[in-house]
Parts: C-alpha cells; structure tokens; sequence
C-alpha cells in the first residue's frame, strides 16, 4: 500500500488545520431500526479528535481508508490537543478520541459508572518527543542528559557553553549565548510525555512540579501547539524547547541526542522509538514508558492512544449499528494495514506486543451486547 507524493504532501500541509466536523453527532437521535435491518451501503461518517501529534497519521490513514471502502467511510479528525480529545470523548460529541496522555483512573471510573462499561486506551502509534533548538552554527545532534535538560527547565542550566553541556559535547563549538526556555502554554499529550520523563529521572522535578498535559513551569515562555513552541524556537538564538519528532523533521529544526538510561547516546529514530516500548505491557496498555529500560531504545517516547467505548451504544455520538461496525473495523484496519503508512509519514510502527494487546481490547468491543469486535476479528482470521 503506497500513497502518492502529492497526496502525503497535502496531509503535511494540512496539520493542525484540519478543520472537519468533530461534534456533529450532537442532536442526532438512535436509530433502533437498523439493529434489524441489513447493514446500509451508503457513506458511514466516522467522528474523531484530539491529539496534534498524530495527525498527519491518521488524517493519511483516512484518507486511505476512504479509497479502500470505494469512498463508503470517511473518518473526519480534528487536532485539537490531547486534552480536547480527552473531553469530547468523556462529552460524547465524538465517536473516539486520540491522546498521548491514557485516560487517569478517576476519568476510567467515572465512564464505567455512567455507562456500565469501560473505556479502552488502544495504542495506534507511538510519539517521541525531541529537545528542539536554536544555536547559531550548531546544526542537530547536541548531546543531552536527564540531568542537563532538568536542569536547563529548572533555570540551573542558563547558558549554551555551561561546563555540564560541553562535557557532553567536546567535539562541538557551544557559543557563549543565554537559554530561552520554550515549553506549551496549552494542554498537551506532548508536554506528559517531556514531563513524565523528567519525573522518572529526577525526584525534585517529580516532588516540586510532577507531569500531566499542563504544568505549573519553573521557567520560560509558551507557546500553543507544536507550531507555537517551533516557531518560539526559530525565532529565537539560544532557544531550547520540545516538538515531536515528526515535526522537527518536517520544519527542518535541529534537534539533540539524549543518553539514556544504558548509557547509550541515542539519536531519535522511528526505530529507536520503537524499540523504547520493546517492554512488557499491562492489559489495557496504560503504561509510560519515558526512562526506558530498553538498551537501544529513544529515552522520551510514548504511545499515542485511541480511546473507544467498550459499550459502543452508550456513546451517544454513534447512533446505530452500523457505525460501531465501521468504528471496530477502521480501528482493526489502522492496527494492521495502516501501520504500513507509519513510516512513511515520519511516524513508528507499533510494536507486535501493542497489536496483540489491541485484540484484546477490541474481542470486548459491544454493541448492546453483541461482542462485534470479537466477530469482526474472526472474520479477518485473527484470533
């Protein structure tokens, strides 16, 4: 499965302007009747929102999908945050959600209490989040510790020659230049995955800020979206922030190696994010795997997840049976053949043990009480 150069390059352009129609099943009533009847061959709309990161993956993925179904579904996806998507899934105006931070288990508990079943956290694909930077004459591949980058987000670091920094980098000519520290001013699966990190390695980072979508910042200035904090970065000599990976690459940003907790200096790489979530994964995959143990693996990554009602019919943004049929088969279909577009667009493949966990997950998917997930898997010779 190949998608053209001008298609990709139109999703590119698209980030974070994807202006489509997340909340429109607002109003609309059940429709009992197609319980009973044969399944519509007209257009099925799938509703979705949230985080920024994975965007262009699943706006590629939409787009491909649309063509596999002779344009009968189309999944509409807006970026909004993971904390957007994270609200409109709770509110139920969409049909799933998209966040790089897991539902907590206060926001799980409230869901099963007010629809008598859980909601999933499913894995699609995984965000790695780089240490972007402006420093006139340094191009990418600035070395960074924990400790340096706690330290330069706790105003300890304040300057690009500091002798910690240089350490790191001998092979490299560090101006004599101050540090501006950028960081999101918005709610952000981007901003848990970068703080997460920073809690796991540093227990005053974890005890004096702690990590979530927003925090309270000892230091810096914000900006909205990864395009706020890119453009922060790009126009400021001496700047330091954070953007996913993706989308350092596509803005040609120069962006730092980290030594993780092997001790291995790693560059960011679809493989090495990968391989960072090469670990054993509870059940429902809510799981932060900055820090990781994995020997070669890229030390601030971590899942983007699609959050599904287990008890589809309780989402009042799907209103029949066969949109939650559509929903569970574009989730199956996303988990399989459309990983083959993940490096494609600059993002990294699921990891098997992710996929395999996904099954799980989607075998309990219901609508008022038939188990379609567990069917439509079946029927796909996946067990």
């Amino acid at each position: 499965m190949k998608i053209n150069f001008i298609k990709t390059f139109s999703l590119i352009l698209v980030t974070g302007m994807i202006l489509l129609t997340a909340g429109c099943g607002e109003g609309r009533e059940k429709d009992d009747s197609d319980d009973t009847k044969k399944e519509r061959k007209s257009r099925v709309d799938l509703l979705g929102a949230g985080a920024s990161f994975p965007a262009p993956l699943i706006t590629a993925m939409a787009d491909e999908y649309r063509d596999v179904t002779r344009n009968r579904v189309v999944v509409n996806y807006q970026s909004i945050g993971s904390g957007g998507g994270i609200r409109q899934f709770v509110e139920q105006t969409i049909m799933f959600g998209m966040t790089e931070a897991f539902l907590s288990d206060e926001i799980m508990a409230d869901i099963e209490s007010q629809t008598g079943g859980r909601a999933f956290n499913m894995p699609i694909t995984l965000a790695d989040v780089v240490a972007t930077y402006n420093v006139p004459g340094v191009d990418k591949g600035i070395v960074f510790d924990a400790d340096v980058l706690v330290d330069i987000y706790m105003e300890r670091i304040t300057n690009w020659n500091d002798p910690k920094i240089e350490k790191l980098n001998p092979d490299k000519d560090l101006p004599s230049l101050p540090i501006t520290v950028v960081h999101r001013s918005d709610g952000s699966g981007t901003t848990n995955i970068w703080t997460s990190y920073f809690s796991r390695v540093s227990d005053e980072w974890k005890a004096k800020i702690g990590y979530g979508t927003s925090v309270n910042w000892p230091t810096g200035v914000g900006g909205n979206g990864n395009e706020g904090v890119a453009g922060a970065v790009m126009n400021t000599p001496g700047a330091i922030g954070y953007n996913s990976l993706t989308y350092a690459l596509l803005n040609d940003m120069s962006f730092g190696y980290v030594k993780n907790s092997s001790g291995n200096i790693i560059e960011p790489s679809y493989a090495a994010t990968t391989e960072a979530a090469n670990i054993d994964l509870p059940e429902d995959t809510r799981v932060l795997f900055t820090n990781t143990p994995a020997e070669k693996g890229y030390p601030i990554a971590g899942f983007a997840w699609m959050l599904v009602y287990e008890n589809l019919e309780q989402n009042n943004a799907i209103n029949n049976r066969t949109e939650a049929k559509e929903l569970v088969e574009f989730l199956i279909w996303s988990i399989t053949d459309g990983q083959e577009l993940s490096e494609e667009l600059g993002f990294a493949r699921l990891p098997e043990a992710a996929v395999e966990r996904n099954y799980e997950m989607i075998k309990q998917v219901k609508w008022r009480g038939e188990e379609i997930g567990k069917e439509l898997l079946k029927k796909k010779n996946i067990s």
